[in-house]
């Protein structure tokens, strides 16, 4: 059919394909919960297929206005939002439940994609640099002061998209680099870290001695910088301390195990494990699991959902579903890049890494690589709002790539 020309029947069929896996899965572990997610897939389709039969256009000028409503939904969570497992991220409205954070996710993708595609973009431009550093900056503020650490670090994702078009790699090697420091502090005492830290820096300015600019500003931005990470590596066990006790236990538990906290923070990872591993290779069937169906495990049908997955399903099961999920991913990047309107593809490049950062908190929270934060596996954790914003992120997106395939430009 012609009207079907331009439509990516792959990544669409992946989408589906998800979504209807994850609807079975919630309804194994709760029947009533996956109902519920089966009504909200219905509702995210049909918003979808007025997604496609809406003007490109119209995201484009409507960018501003949903990235002004996604930072005053989630201000508005101070004085009216409802605190669930001590994050005040919610609005109640009677049975129904909405989590703005993942609405402002896409408001922030939308006006980023329309910045960047403006004339008078330009990277190596402070100006340019600076407003979409501040794009991305003020609702991750918001998102810090609720705070939810976890959709925090999901707003990195903003900055895979920025690398594309021109960002030096240069911020990712710093944030990593004191992401390091803080975490070997945690294991290591601090003034080991400083003495390796003053060790390492030595010799790097030693092999390039020569080679280096010695001036005011480079050896301001040195001493700065080992001055920074020497201070973090003493701050860590402060900040550490300073943390709520059920933050502070999610962290430890990676360096203790989770058995020193089985009856606190490491309760649901202990029998997350014991699901998945009690799985084998292909699983203990459909509604078989006992330990889902016995109810070990909280929260099993939204942020702990991949293990369901891998006690009745199996390593053949998970590994399908990994492989459907980098797939999917690894498809939207690829029609991202190949897309004629720079909006299109910064837009296509800021669902992906929004996908990818999910994806990968996720499972490695589940499998213990990783604190729990409370990230949603998209398409498969339960919850309305999570999957009502990826769909819809999902059908702006494949709207974008048919009339892009469709254009005459």
């Amino acid at each position: 059919m012609k009207w079907t020309e331009g439509l990516d029947k792959l990544g669409l069929g992946l989408y589906f394909l998800l979504c209807i896996f994850a609807i079975a899965n919630i309804y194994s572990v709760e029947p009533a919960s996956g109902t519920r997610q089966a009504v909200w897939f219905g509702i995210s389709v049909f918003v979808g297929l007025i997604i496609f039969f809406t003007r490109t256009k119209f995201f484009e000028n409507m960018a501003g206005i949903i990235y002004i409503i996604g930072v005053l939904l989630l201000i508005g969570l101070f004085p009216f939002g409802k605190e669930v497992l001590g994050q005040k991220n919610w609005y109640k409205f009677g049975p129904l439940s909405l989590q703005p954070v993942e609405f402002a996710k896409l408001g922030t993708a939308l006006m980023l994609a329309n910045y960047v595609s403006g004339p008078d973009f330009n990277l190596s431009n402070r100006k340019s640099l600076l407003t979409s550093l501040a794009i991305v900056g003020i609702p991750a503020v918001v998102v810090l002061a609720i705070p939810d650490v976890g959709s925090l670090l999901v707003f990195v994702a903003f900055f895979i998209a920025l690398y594309r078009e021109g960002l030096s790699g240069l911020l990712f090697g710093i944030g990593f680099l004191f992401a390091a420091v803080f975490l070997v502090s945690l294991a290591v005492n601090p003034i080991y870290v400083v003495i390796a830290i003053l060790v390492i820096a030595g010799i790097l300015i030693a092999m390039n001695y020569y080679k280096m600019s010695w001036n005011v500003i480079s050896i301001s931005s040195i001493a700065g910088s080992i001055i920074l990470l020497c201070g973090l590596a003493f701050a860590t066990p402060y900040i550490l301390e300073k943390l709520p006790k059920h933050q502070r236990e999610r962290i430890e538990v990676l360096y203790k195990g989770e058995k020193a906290f089985r009856d606190t923070s490491g309760y649901n990872l202990l029998y997350s494990k014991t699901a998945i591993g009690s799985g084998g290779l292909l699983g203990k069937g459909y509604r078989e699991g006992s330990v889902t169906q016995g109810k070990f495990v909280p929260e099993q049908s939204t942020d702990y959902i991949f293990c369901t997955v891998g006690e009745e399903w199996g390593f053949v099961g998970s590994a399908g579903l990994v492989l459907c999920y980098l797939l999917y991913i690894g498809r939207i990047y690829y029609l991202a890049e190949k897309q004629k309107s720079i909006f299109n593809r910064v837009f296509g490049y800021c669902f992906a890494s929004i996908l990818l950062m999910h994806f990968s908190i996720n499972l490695g929270m589940v499998m213990g690589l990783f604190p729990t934060v409370g990230i949603p596996l998209p398409y498969f954790s339960y919850g309305g709002s999570s999957l009502l914003a990826f769909s819809t992120m999902t059908f702006i997106f494949f709207k974008l790539n048919y009339s892009d395939k469709n254009s005459l430009v």
